[in-house]
């Protein structure tokens, strides 16, 4: 178990390249593209937060363990050291290979003053959860994922409808409607106060009063 050097880089990218491969969602874990590869971890290996870490068996890189450590940060004073990826070949399998890296991992974040390591194991790699089960990791939250295309295709089929109002806002709504309609219907005032539908009214009640004809059984008196 040792750390990684700059020799060691074509064989963790064929490591890499086969972990993504076994994974069965291997995006998650890596570029499938081998310069890009190459590049992402040169640069890890390379700032002081990045660790690459390589098992050998039989003296040929065997296994690999992609580290980083975080913190402290703008929400948090604390320091931790990410278990990004720890992979080794099938044919290597069962002889302390994972056990190594994992043991250099947690002296590397004593050293760093971390207080916790945490990993996130792709899905469907069952071998890996119950190698991190048995070294005491323990759930510390769910992670979902998704690509980008399929979450903007879900988004418009699943397109919520227009936010329905509150109650208490639908009952404001139509006090307010009620109090308008009342306004519409209560006479208005006009300048002298006098009110203008009363006014009309006596207008007419006078042009009434005035147009009347004598009833022909009306006698005048002189």
């Amino acid at each position: 178990m040792r750390h990684a050097s700059a020799s060691d880089l074509e064989d963790l990218v064929e490591l890499c390249l086969q972990a993504r491969t076994e994974s069965g969602v291997g995006r998650q874990l890596c570029s499938d593209d081998r310069e890009r590869l190459r590049e992402q971890l040169s640069v890890l290996g390379s700032v002081p937060d990045g660790v690459v870490l390589v098992a050998t068996f039989d003296d040929e890189p065997a296994g690999v363990a992609l580290c980083r450590l975080l913190g402290p940060g703008l929400l948090s004073d604390a320091v931790v050291l990410s278990l990004d990826a720890v992979y080794v070949r099938p044919e290597s399998r069962r002889r302390g290979l994972g056990h190594a890296m994992l043991q250099a991992a947690a002296e590397i974040a004593d050293e760093a003053g971390a207080t916790d390591v945490y990993a996130a194991p792709l899905p469907g790699s069952r071998g890996m959860q119950r190698f991190l089960a048995r070294l005491g990791f323990a759930p510390a939250a769910a992670h979902r994922a998704v690509s980008t295309t399929a979450l903007h295709r879900r988004l418009a089929l699943d397109a919520p409808a227009p936010a329905r109002r509150s109650a208490a806002r639908g009952l404001e709504d139509l006090l307010e409607r009620r109090r308008r309609a009342r306004a519409r219907a209560v006479p208005a005032e006009d300048d002298a106060g006098v009110l203008q539908t009363g006014a009309s009214m006596t207008m007419q009640v006078s042009r009434a009063v005035h147009s009347r004809r004598p009833s022909p059984s009306s006698t005048t008196t002189s």
